[in-house]
């Protein structure tokens, strides 16, 4: 567990470091939370942090968010005690949608259940993110479609 708390806090300070207009906070607690809900066998591919929620003035809500092999997830470790995780599996992606300001972007994905806004992402950051969430869910779709009878669709 130690090993992926830390691989997937390299993985988000590489971001930060990359895009440092992106504003995130306490990286190594909330990587913490994403370790621990992380399934035996499941890869990370792509680690990044953002803000939840859609005002760009509310910066205290920093979450880190994995794309890995099975899921996307997203986590954050409250303040004082508890935590908030959500997974998002391929089934329910709906669409992805970037809006692009001039500092910041926001990232916003629908799902059958709920929408999520990651906003204060910097910029440049918007399209590798979007990249990276397409390239999973289109991957895990196709997979979907070509096993009919599986039963993780």
């Amino acid at each position: 567990m130690k090993e992926a708390i830390n691989f997937i806090y390299r993985q988000a300070r590489k971001f930060r470091r990359k895009y440092p207009l992106t504003i995130a906070f306490r990286l190594k607690a909330h990587s913490k939370i994403l370790a621990k809900h992380l399934n035996p066998g499941e890869k990370i591919k792509y680690v990044f942090a953002a803000q939840k929620g859609g005002s760009s003035f509310d910066i205290v809500s920093t979450y880190i968010i994995a794309i890995t092999d099975k899921r996307i997830m997203i986590a954050r470790k409250r303040l004082l005690f508890g935590y908030f995780f959500l997974s998002v599996t391929p089934d329910l992606f709906n669409d992805v949608k970037v809006r692009m300001g001039i500092i910041w972007a926001k990232v916003e994905i629908d799902t059958v259940k709920e929408f999520i806004v990651l906003s204060n992402i910097q910029a440049a950051a918007a399209s590798q993110v979007e990249t990276a969430i397409t390239q999973y869910v289109m991957k895990e779709k196709k997979k979907c479609m070509n096993k009919k009878d599986n039963k993780d669709c």
